[in-house]
């Protein structure tokens, strides 16, 4: 896995240009749900996931560093994650995740241990 957690791994498939939205996004047990949005921020990348109905509509936020490749064909990007750890995140909160470096932290913890 790539060693900056908030940054796009070399051998992940994206460029600066990407537009990730509505990209299906695949934990390595299965189907988790679209992107909603991203940020290519440099220290600060990361995807927002619409889990729709699988967690009852949460969105979650998940670090760059989490994806291991992206298929622009198929339009689908592939997370080093499993459904159960993504579940178990901090819910993405769209008033803290920009200016809260706890909520970063907790993030950080959270996917940067193998959780």
């Amino acid at each position: 896995m790539n060693e900056n957690l908030w940054g796009y791994g070399p051998t992940s498939g994206h460029t600066a240009d990407d537009d990730l939205t509505g990209y299906r996004v695949e934990a390595t047990d299965g189907h988790i749900g679209k992107v909603d949005k991203h940020s290519d921020e440099v220290g600060s990348q990361y995807i927002v996931v619409d889990t729709g109905v699988w967690i009852f509509g949460k969105e979650v936020l998940l670090p760059a560093g989490t994806i291991t490749s992206i298929s622009h064909e198929d339009k689908t990007v592939q997370v080093a994650r499993t459904k159960d750890e993504i579940k178990s995140a901090p819910e993405f909160d769209t008033e803290k995740h920009l200016g809260d470096p706890h909520y970063r932290d907790q993030l950080g913890g959270h996917y940067g241990s193998g959780h």
